[in-house]
């Protein structure tokens, strides 16, 4: 049976290391895993230059990131649907972050299905010492999805383990800035046994490189859906690790990508 809605969040680490064969083994992938909607971090867009586009077939919908970084990467989401409206929320919180682009980019999609979709792609501070910046921006980001009246989804590189407090406030297990919310982790909902690293020194790309020579692995790539008094408005049916193994030797990315399928719960929207 097919889902309502699968996700995919991948961090496509720009076009470092041989692009040309990764773009090949992520086009080939996509089109076997065929998603409804993607979030991209770490996509390269320009006026003349859409990586997205690259790595996808054709007739999809795009929103990207207006104020984008180095080489103009940035976050990107990909539909198979039209894109009715798309909104950023500026992440910049503190002093050590007033340089940065950082930016959750919200995407109502008009699913077949389901009805609308608000699609967040949340891609917050990376540093490891940065976790009062993650947790500040979680709750920018909560109170602005709470007043959603539709099914929400976040997918995106949190930068954050599972038991990081950013991470338990996202999941309902504690409350920051006297707030709390509560969004079902699509992966440990379907493997609550499974640590899922999605940032792992078995992935030559980590453990060859140089930006973080004592990686030990972590994951850090979610998908989230919102829940309600009694529980989410769309069931996790399945989850997975995607591009989580060489092809020929060729990675994909730095980072495993991960994939849901979704359907309808029936717990109500408005039950918030």
């Amino acid at each position: 049976m097919s889902p309502d809605l699968r996700v995919v969040t991948l961090n496509l680490w720009g076009r470092r290391g041989d692009w040309p064969q990764r773009r090949a083994l992520l086009r080939a992938g996509f089109a076997e895993l065929k998603p409804d909607v993607v979030a991209f971090q770490e996509a390269i867009y320009r006026a003349d230059d859409d990586q997205v586009a690259e790595v996808l077939d054709t007739g999809w919908h795009i929103a990207h990131q207006t104020n984008r970084g180095t080489e103009g990467s940035g976050v990107s989401i990909a539909s198979r649907w039209p894109i009715r409206d798309v909104r950023e929320i500026d992440l910049r919180v503190s002093d050590r972050t007033a340089d940065t682009p950082l930016t959750t980019l919200l995407a109502e999609i008009e699913t077949p299905d389901l009805g609308p979709v608000v699609l967040a792609n949340h891609k917050p501070s990376w540093q490891l010492n940065y976790e009062l910046e993650r947790q500040r921006q979680a709750v920018l980001v909560a109170r602005t999805l709470e007043s959603a009246p539709s099914h929400v989804v976040i997918a995106g590189d949190f930068d954050a383990v599972p038991d990081s407090a950013s991470l338990r406030f996202w999941t309902g297990r504690q409350s920051l800035q006297e707030t709390s919310v509560c969004y079902w982790d699509a992966w440990s909902t379907v493997h609550p046994e499974l640590v899922g690293h999605t940032f792992s020194p078995t992935n030559a790309l980590v453990s060859d490189g140089t930006e973080m020579p004592l990686e030990r692995g972590r994951r850090t790539d979610y998908i989230l859906v919102r829940s309600g008094d009694r529980g989410p408005t769309l069931d996790i049916t399945d989850c997975r690790l995607i591009f989580d193994q060489p092809h020929d030797g060729v990675w994909a990315s730095d980072h495993f990508g991960v994939l849901a399928d979704l359907t309808d719960s029936g717990v109500p929207i408005n039950d918030q």
